[in-house]
């Protein structure tokens, strides 16, 4: 009887002071909150621009191995859904010919057990999950990313 009584005491002690300190809990302030929004959070600001999709058609370098390649032109209105692949009709190995476009890679005909498939992987499917346009912006985060190839040139010039 006297452990119950100790219990129940407790939870009474622990929700008044949850409830002490939730009553005191001061808001943080807009200013505090990194954000890339420019404006308070009760606002909302007028959204920027789009920017311009690069249609250069030109091949750009990948920045790390194994990075899916961007697509270097606009795809706006492009189909690519359960029953149309809008990529594929200058993609497909049998389009590339024709088109001059890049053959899909043949990793995008294996399953997961790496079998190559007669048509595209379902888990290939959806190009634009791997594969995006690049914008002509402005950059909103700094980094300081550095590619494969310059870590080898620096490391091979320090031997």
């Amino acid at each position: 009887m006297n452990i119950a009584k100790l219990v129940s005491l407790a939870a009474v002690l622990g929700l008044s002071l949850v409830t002490t300190l939730t009553a005191q809990a001061e808001p943080v302030s807009d200013v505090k909150i990194a954000t890339l929004r420019e404006a308070p959070l009760n606002v909302e600001p007028t959204p920027p621009v789009m920017q311009k999709v690069m249609n250069t058609d030109i091949k750009e370098v990948r920045n790390y191995p194994m990075q899916p390649p961007i697509i270097p032109h606009k795809i706006d209105g492009y189909q690519v859904d359960l029953k149309v692949n809008k990529c594929m009709s200058c993609h497909a190995r049998k389009r590339t010919g024709d088109s001059q476009a890049p053959m899909v890679s043949v990793t995008h005909y294996m399953d997961r057990e790496n079998n190559f498939l007669a048509d595209l992987s379902p888990r290939r499917y959806f190009c634009t999950q791997c594969h995006v346009p690049q914008l002509d912006a402005k950059i909103l985060v700094e980094n300081d990313f550095v590619d494969i190839d310059h870590l080898i040139k620096v490391k091979s010039e320090q031997h």
